[in-house]
């Protein structure tokens, strides 16, 4: 089972009004998450909830979650990439080009991304419709820390040597979702510039075994490729096992002292009728058990991840305790978890749990990683 950490890629985004200045600042991703391809230091990450977030003309925006990316030392062919998708737990896969060109005269990971490249990004940016006008328009799109190392300002022109030398446009700053990526272009400019074809493939693949996963994509890309893991891996046995040694209280008569009690409890006592597997996946999809409390880049707190304003409808001080409820306290952060999937019909059969996971966090994949989650907790711990 493969666990999003409170959710895939940390990121804090800010829009500076006026066109044409859209600004989405991100966090550095690890040094130890970037490609072979990607020599120079830099990148992104972001912590964003990925959703249908809304429309590009009639059709809804929805976004994919990237697991891994492949990274290959020369280029994949088109019948790679094909079967890299048609691969036994890859629900979708997107090739994108890259390489090193100079970028006002220092050197820079440029990738060259297809027109789908936009739904595989984090939400502030795959929302934010100035992004992707300007990318189409031909300007570049940079990472907030490869702005500044690349002595970068909004608004400038700045000459780009690959194959060629041209001056690109440089309008808007945001996370890509790519590790080691200093700024995107399209990929109109990516042949221009002569940046390598289909060196790095994106790869959703919600649900499936990593390891025998990670087999068959290097068995297809051959070579030097190397698989780069964006989430973390972990089993329902092992997030309980370390549940059922974390104390969340201290040890008070009638208080559970463990995250998993602490789930068992609060499902029996605030929503009969929910599994209380169901809330240890979420507790541990939100934050780790207690280990990511945030605040997440939309301002989520808390091992339950509430946002304020739904904490103020749903929030309870739990276990019959005085005081007002605290949105950082496990003992009341999962009982107002219960309470809000229970309003939202968690216990009216299938339909109902999948919906009320829905709206505890609006994204298809969510539902499908609590469910999977909430059943290996079921497996492990009957």
């Amino acid at each position: 089972m493969r666990i999003l950490h409170g959710v895939a890629f940390a990121l804090v985004a800010a829009v500076v009004a006026g066109p044409p200045v859209v600004l989405v600042a991100d966090a550095v991703r690890p040094a130890a998450t970037i490609p072979s391809w990607a020599t120079v230091s830099g990148g992104d990450s972001s912590m964003s909830t990925p959703r249908t977030v809304g429309t590009i003309g009639a059709q809804p925006l929805r976004l994919t979650v990237p697991y891994l990316v492949l990274t290959a030392s020369q280029s994949l062919s088109d019948s790679q990439v094909a079967a890299i998708s048609a691969l036994p737990g890859v629900r979708a896969a997107l090739a994108v080009d890259g390489g090193q060109v100079l970028v006002n005269g220092h050197r820079a990971t440029v990738i060259g991304v297809p027109d789908g490249f936009r739904s595989w990004t984090p939400p502030q940016t795959a929302t934010a419709d100035g992004i992707w006008s300007a990318l189409s328009g031909g300007s570049m799109v940079v990472n907030y820390d490869a702005s500044h190392r690349l002595g970068l300002t909004l608004g400038g022109s700045y000459l780009v040597s690959g194959a060629v030398t041209t001056s690109v446009p440089f309008t808007a700053i945001a996370p890509s979702g790519i590790p080691g990526a200093d700024a995107i272009v399209n990929a109109q400019l990516s042949g221009e510039l002569g940046l390598p074809h289909n060196v790095a493939v994106l790869i959703s693949a919600p649900g499936a075994a990593y390891a025998p996963l990670v087999q068959r994509l290097l068995a297809v890309a051959g070579g030097h490729a190397q698989v780069i893991d964006l989430v973390p891996v972990q089993s329902s046995a092992a997030a309980a096992a370390a549940s059922q040694a974390l104390p969340v209280a201290a040890a008070t008569p009638g208080l559970p002292t463990s995250w998993l009690q602490l789930y068992r409890d609060a499902a029996a006592l605030y929503c009969p009728g929910l599994s209380w597997t169901v809330l240890a996946a979420i507790g541990q999809i939100e934050s780790g058990d207690g280990t990511n409390d945030g605040p997440s880049s939309a301002g989520a707190l808390g091992p339950m991840q509430f946002m304020p304003s739904t904490w103020a409808q749903y929030g309870i001080t739990g276990f019959g305790r005085a005081g007002p409820p605290d949105i950082m306290d496990p003992l009341d952060a999962v009982p107002a978890a219960a309470r809000m999937l229970c309003e939202d019909g968690a216990t009216r059969g299938s339909t109902g749990l999948s919906g009320a996971i829905w709206d505890y966090n609006h994204a298809d994949w969510y539902v499908t990683e609590v469910l999977q989650l909430a059943e290996e907790y079921a497996h492990d711990y009957p």
